[in-house]
């Protein structure tokens, strides 16, 4: 009798040896189709390019501003095969920041702060005049720990120099490698001191600039509780945009810690390099005066911190004498000002953003349904602070996000001065808009926003 091995002759059983190839060839292929599918939901290859959800309430003004920003109203493209991650957005502006940046050249000041601090920032003057003709001046605050070396910011600056804009941009307190602290405090997450001494220092030394006020991440909160803190602040802004914040850092902070969309990853990394840029100021921070708040016990919770809520419970909410973190959180985020902004706001987020959570964006989109002159545009995909367009793989030097700002600043321009831009109909009309616009009631809602 023939053995199983031998396949007993021609009319045997198959032997397992003859079916051992195609058992691999199927694994194979199995492997594959598994990789190829992991990769086209992680990259979200089969999401349609799609222009930004915009909410709005219909005035004038509204509809001259998004007739004159037709970026709002187009597809916004992302790279192809990468871009509609906002994972991949969100790490590569992390690591390059943008590509082929520029270096724009400015003047760094120094402002005293009453509290001993200096903060400083850096003046760059336009390249060309401003298509209205008038001075204006972009007063930017950048993301969290940041400042006007960043590739990001460096681009949007060189960018925004040549659409005729001079930028001045705030340093956070402690962020500048080379610049020591000389009182025991840093930036913090909702401190508008800084910006607020900046923003003086622009409207002594130009009396007749106008401004538009930018803000990324940390620092859209920031601006957005400087204009709602003090009516006197908007005096001579002509409109503020807002790109990727959270709004509400009390909301925020449990979704932090959540594991979807790796949350609680980039916490921890958004925490160990907060932790290092604090240590480097150790010993400023401990001061050689009684008037420090931090303590050699703090600097060791510090050093256990794993997360961005525990570095604000023992170190950051310090700074300002809040005796607990959600104290500091409700009064330092910008959910209870923003409703008493009454210039042209354009808020900007994205779905795929993985640091601010969903749930959040029902903030900014109240907001617009409920005051004229917000306007809420929600993207599909650029990430945190992304916003790369391309063809395939290679991005551009210039993001969505840098065109959108100019585009948006140059309407409002436009729209301030009486100068009719390219995208209006005629004189008449736009003589029109502006009767209209004069009757525009900016109604209160205060009573919308409650932490």
């Amino acid at each position: 009798m023939a053995s199983l091995a031998d396949g007993g002759g021609s009319g045997g059983i198959p032997t397992l040896s003859s079916e051992l190839p195609a058992m691999f060839d199927g694994v194979k292929m199995a492997a594959v189709a598994t990789v190829l599918y992991v990769i086209v939901r992680c990259l979200n290859l089969k999401s349609p390019p799609s222009p930004p959800e915009v909410s709005h309430q219909d005035t004038p003004l509204t509809r001259y501003l998004l007739k004159c920003c037709p970026l709002l109203t187009k597809e916004y493209i992302p790279p192809l095969l990468w871009g509609k991650s906002g994972h991949i957005q969100t790490a590569l502006y992390g690591k390059v920041g943008r590509v082929s940046t520029p270096t724009p050249r400015g003047d760094r000041k120094l402002l005293p702060i009453h509290d001993g601090a200096t903060a400083s920032f850096d003046l760059f003057e336009p390249l060309v005049d401003h298509c209205t003709g008038d001075d204006i001046t972009m007063v930017i605050c950048p993301g969290i720990a940041n400042h006007s070396e960043k590739n990001y910011i460096r681009t949007f600056v060189d960018y925004s120099q040549r659409q005729g804009y001079r930028c001045a941009v705030l340093n956070h307190l402690g962020a500048l490698p080379d610049m020591e602290l000389t009182s025991p405090r840093m930036f913090t997450y909702g401190c508008t001191w800084e910006f607020a001494a900046m923003v003086n220092y622009v409207k002594q030394a130009l009396p007749r600039t106008l401004m538009v006020v930018v803000g990324f991440s940390l620092g859209g909160n920031i601006v957005c509780k400087f204009l709602g803190e003090n009516p006197a602040n908007q005096e001579r802004v002509l409109c503020c945009v807002s790109v990727c914040q959270g709004y509400s850092a009390l909301r925020a902070q449990e979704t932090l810690l959540q594991w979807d969309q790796c949350r609680r990853l980039y916490n921890f990394v958004l925490a160990e390099n907060l932790k290092k840029l604090i240590l480097s100021h150790r010993d400023s921070l401990l001061g050689v005066t009684t008037s420090s708040n931090i303590s050699d016990a703090d600097l060791s919770q510090l050093c256990a911190a794993t997360s961005l809520m525990q570095i604000d419970d023992s170190i950051m909410r310090k700074f300002h004498g809040y005796s607990s973190l959600d104290e500091y959180y409700k009064q330092e985020s910008c959910v209870r000002y923003i409703h008493k902004v009454t210039v042209p706001l354009l808020l900007m987020n994205s779905f795929d953003d993985p640091l601010v959570h969903r749930s959040l964006l029902a903030i900014p989109r109240t907001l617009s349904e409920k005051m004229p002159n917000v306007i809420f545009a929600l993207t599909q995909h650029g990430g945190h602070l992304g916003f790369f367009e391309g063809a395939v793989l290679f991005p551009q030097p210039l993001t969505w996000m840098d065109k959108v700002i100019v585009e948006f600043a140059d309407a409002v321009c436009h729209w301030a001065s009486g100068r009719p831009p390219r995208c209006t109909e005629s004189p008449a009309e736009l003589s029109q808009g502006h009767a209209d616009k004069m009757a525009i009631a900016w109604p209160s809602v205060s009573a919308l926003f409650h932490c």
